[in-house]
């Protein structure tokens, strides 16, 4: 971009609704016992959500979120060609913080949808909700 200056293919209110949604996981992962490490791990195919402790297990958080009660379709989003970004994401990490051996590793989505006047969003955990998916498998 001329002058340095990059522009987001989100619109800002999409932006907000992301870093909400991400915020609210992050203190629901809390409440469960969960260390978060990272959040919004960049990566040149696209990020990491969260990165969080649970016990011995690295996991990798997926986040989405509605802004209606229909988590179904929203869960549905989160198919074959998501999982594959998410592992190849996942695995360039391990291999840059030089992890790929020795750690346990779990894949978790978390499904956040914000019903009209609601302060608290509806949450649904999905623990080890896919294998890791290409080349590369993890120990969970």
């Amino acid at each position: 971009m001329p002058g340095g200056i990059r522009f987001s293919r989100w619109p800002w209110w999409r932006r907000w609704f992301g870093s909400r949604s991400e915020r609210a996981a992050a203190r629901f992962l809390r409440s469960l016992g969960y260390r978060i490490l990272a959040a919004n791990v960049a990566d040149p195919a696209g990020e990491i959500d969260l990165i969080a402790l649970d016990r011995q297990t690295l996991v990798i958080v997926e986040v989405r979120s509605t802004s209606g009660d229909n988590l179904e379709r929203t869960t549905a989003s989160v198919d074959y060609r998501k999982q594959r970004k998410i592992t190849d994401a996942a695995t360039r990490f391990l291999a840059r913080k030089r992890l790929l051996e020795g750690v346990m590793v779990r894949f978790d989505v978390l499904i956040l949808g914000w019903p009209p006047d609601v302060k608290q969003p509806i949450i649904r955990h999905y623990l080890n909700a896919f294998e890791a998916i290409g080349k590369f498998q993890f120990h969970n």
